[in-house]
């Protein structure tokens, strides 16, 4: 298990003006914008605009404070998002835009590429349980509060606000992780496509 704390992560104001982005991690280490395989950031977004386009990349949002966003993704009516509803995915490469509902908010972003990863974002509430596969990689995150992880190794680990932890299905297994009750937790689960 390795753990990210929030005080290492670095934060970088928006060129626009609009907003700042905090990278958790991305992967491989040194990865840019252009050849990540996969990347968690968290963002405060203070403005309403559209998102940059990413060719081959397949994202996830959720909304982590503030009072939410309308996002609209392509053609389709524009869909409310906002602190404990569902993550809600879509190809990077698809003009999307959000208007903030009242206000400067916070989000986390899950993006992978295609043809490498896919990935699951699901918020987790009460405490869970979770089986990995050999080839997957779990990450969860503490926002707005603590959690508690335990893996197979009877290891107990303490995330606090910002904090995240990754996990490697081959060497860990199994994870439980145990929320805070006025916190928000999220799980990300990363699946890496073999090659054929």
């Amino acid at each position: 298990m390795k753990i990210i704390r929030a005080r290492s992560c670095r934060t970088t104001p928006w060129k626009n003006g609009g907003g700042s982005t905090t990278e958790i991690i991305a992967e491989p280490a040194g990865a840019s914008l252009d050849d990540f395989d996969w990347r968690i950031s968290t963002a405060s977004v203070a403005a309403d605009g559209p998102f940059s386009c990413f060719p081959g990349i397949d994202r996830t949002l959720a909304v982590v404070d503030g009072k939410g966003l309308m996002l609209t993704i392509g053609g389709n009516a524009p869909v409310r998002l906002d602190r404990g509803s569902d993550p809600i995915g879509f190809a990077g490469d698809v003009p999307t835009s959000a208007r903030l509902i009242a206000g400067r908010i916070a989000d986390l972003n899950v993006m992978t590429r295609r043809s490498r990863f896919s990935h699951r974002l699901r918020r987790v509430v009460q405490p869970a349980s979770c089986e990995l596969g050999g080839n997957d990689i779990a990450v969860v995150l503490s926002l707005n509060g603590s959690t508690t992880l335990a893996t197979n190794h009877d290891d107990f680990t303490a995330l606090y606000h910002g904090d995240a932890a990754i996990l490697s299905g081959a060497r860990e297994g199994f994870l439980r992780i145990v929320p805070a009750k006025a916190g928000d937790c999220y799980l990300v689960l990363l699946h890496e496509h073999q090659a054929t």
